[in-house]
């Protein structure tokens, strides 16, 4: 009997549910499905094609371009055929492109459109193992022998016998290399994370029982398919659950497609659910009179009632009933104008989020479960189960994961989700895989009832010059609780003192320029200089320092004139921040705050 892969459980749902949609995407303005039966013969068809350039065990092939059927396609059939996709962030310049796609050795690579194709060409030189470029529907023709439209692709298929793609599947392992994830980064060229096929169908399955997932549900794909975590959501998990896709447009279209969509999942990474925060924040705080006591009192409700089911208590018959009054009231409406009406979980993953954020969501009903994890083991270690949350923790360890806390405070982690190890990179493997257990690189601690507190990265400790380790993370999330602070990073490794780069957020600028009777266009042009904005920001500071040791203590900030971001290099595509980048672009700014006196 084959072994119960992700290709397998692709085919069987073409078998299984060949009329129910697979996914949708816009057309002239328009939501078009593709059912399953037509996802799948489709998709069979590229794997032929892929088998014919000589795709199979042992060999890759590089996908670059935002979230399209095509990439999922791609994807799918080159694991049909026994062969490995490597994901390849959009934001990639032209260097890093050749370094992954030389690097995964790959033979072939879909490209979203000229733009992606050019990052190539400049390249192509130096991959000398690549055969086929294929580009994704709509892109213009390119004339050049080495590369093909995805018509004509999906056409060559045509002439590879179908019955080579069932031998492949029937063919793979457990053991079997599935995928490689190239890390983002925050420091160094990105490594090659081999997941195996065991790795991901066992996680998918995890997931989909974490998430309740039933066939037939609505998840929007939005965030970069090259990372793990939307490819167990867009790509593993809703074909091991059948749940139907919708592809965002673009990524400024998302407020948008997700009123669409009215998606029963939704999957963000902070810096989105803090987006979401920042508006709907604002837009509450403008409620007056009788409506601003509703949205006051459901808001309580909704505390009160989550809080009780957080912690598996039950609910009391007179708090449900009032809980089903603010959800007529205030909840639906609201939950429906922001595109989730529909949601029953929604998951923040791949960094840190804020408490206040956490309780924000609460309140309004839309309980957000926090995920941590890593590309090493396949996206979860742990997750903050419905009726088993605890706000501050990151959940306590997925059912089957094993978590430990080495001496010096590092998260191990053991099981069926723990990857093979890097691409072409053995010392990185053992310094990574120690005696079965995964070192993290995170830093954190098991309260007494099991669940998991992050209390910071390993590499992002910093040592000042009088030789005390301090870890920014949670001085950095105490700072951004304030209105005007947006981002933050702390300053202090071999340094005699801490400091911090700080970054405004918009929507409290636009509140505290209102407040004051300022206009808010031209405070935003001047607001990193500007002498009232300063004293607000110091009082901010003076409030967290007085919570902190005489050590952690922030002596002097720096406000950034803009927000730090992919194109200057200073956050990775999924918007981590990258330290050593953020230190060299703003080394001034920053030797500037020692250089002062006093």
């Amino acid at each position: 009997m084959a072994y119960d892969s992700i290709p397998a459980r692709f085919l069987a749902q073409g078998a299984q549910r060949p009329e129910a949609p697979a996914y949708f995407v816009k057309v002239d303005g328009a939501w078009r499905a593709t059912r399953w039966r037509d996802h799948v013969k489709e998709t069979r068809l590229v794997a032929r094609a892929l088998i014919a350039e000589g795709i199979g065990p042992g060999s890759t092939v590089g996908i670059l371009g935002f979230n399209r059927p095509e990439w999922v396609a791609m994807a799918t059939a080159t694991l049909l055929t026994g062969g490995a996709p490597a994901g390849i962030y959009t934001t990639c310049s032209a260097e890093e492109v050749q370094y992954i796609l030389a690097h995964a050795e790959a033979l072939v690579v879909l490209v979203e459109d000229a733009a992606q194709w050019e990052k190539v060409r400049k390249v192509r030189d130096r991959l000398p193992a690549l055969k086929r470029v294929v580009l994704m529907k709509g892109a213009p023709a390119v004339d050049d022998p080495m590369v093909v439209t995805w018509e004509a692709f999906v056409a060559s298929g045509e002439a590879t016998d179908d019955a080579e793609v069932e031998k492949r599947v029937a063919a793979i392992e457990p053991a079997g290399l599935s995928t490689l994830i190239y890390t983002s980064g925050t420091t160094g060229p990105p490594k090659g994370v081999m997941l195996s096929h065991e790795n991901i169908a066992w996680t998918a399955t995890a997931a989909a029982k974490l998430v309740n997932g039933q066939p037939g549900q609505v998840m929007l794909s939005y965030l970069p398919l090259s990372h793990i975590a939307e490819q167990m959501f867009s790509i593993h998990g809703a074909i091991t659950i059948g749940m139907t896709i919708y592809f965002a447009e673009s990524i400024e279209k998302v407020p948008e497609n997700l009123k669409e969509a009215q998606p029963d999942v939704f999957f963000g990474v902070p810096r989105i659910w803090e987006k979401f925060f920042a508006a709907a924040n604002t837009k509450l705080k403008d409620a007056t009179g009788a409506k601003a006591a509703i949205v006051k009192w459901a808001r309580g409700v909704a505390m009160d009632v989550h809080s009780r089911r957080d912690r598996g208590e039950a609910v009391p018959g007179l708090l449900e009933l009032q809980h089903r009054l603010a959800d007529r009231l205030f909840y639906s409406k609201f939950k429906q104008a922001v595109g989730l009406g529909r949601a029953k979980i929604c998951v923040s993953g791949a960094a840190p989020v804020g408490r206040e954020v956490l309780e924000f969501f609460t309140s309004l009903d839309l309980p957000v479960r926090e995920v941590y994890g890593q590309s090493e083991d396949t996206g979860p270690t742990s997750f903050n189960l419905p009726g088993d949350t605890r706000l501050g923790t990151v959940g306590k360890p997925v059912d089957g994961v094993t978590v430990k806390i080495a001496d010096d405070g590092e998260i191990l982690v053991k099981g069926p989700n723990v990857f093979m190890g890097y691409f072409k990179d053995a010392e990185a493997t053992a310094a990574t895989l120690q005696d079965g257990w995964l070192c993290s690189g995170d830093l954190g601690k098991l309260d007494a009832d099991g669940f998991l507190v992050i209390t910071g990265r390993k590499k992002e400790i910093l040592i000042t010059s009088g030789g005390k380790n301090i870890t920014p993370k949670n001085i950095e999330e105490d700072l951004k609780r304030h209105d005007l602070i947006g981002e933050v990073v702390v300053i202090g490794d071999r340094r005699p003192y801490l400091t911090a780069l700080l970054v405004l957020r918009p929507e409290g600028l636009a509140r505290w320029a209102k407040a004051h009777d300022r206009d808010a266009a031209e405070l935003a042009k001047t607001a990193h200089d500007d002498a009232g904005v300063r004293a607000e920001l110091q009082a901010a500071v003076d409030d967290v320092n007085s919570r902190l040791a005489r050590v952690e203590t922030i002596k002097r900030f720096t406000v950034l004139p803009r927000p730090l971001d992919i194109e200057h290099g200073e956050l990775t595509p999924t918007l981590k921040i990258k330290r050593a980048i953020v230190y060299k672009v703003w080394n001034e700014s920053i030797e500037a705050m020692y250089a002062e006196k006093g």
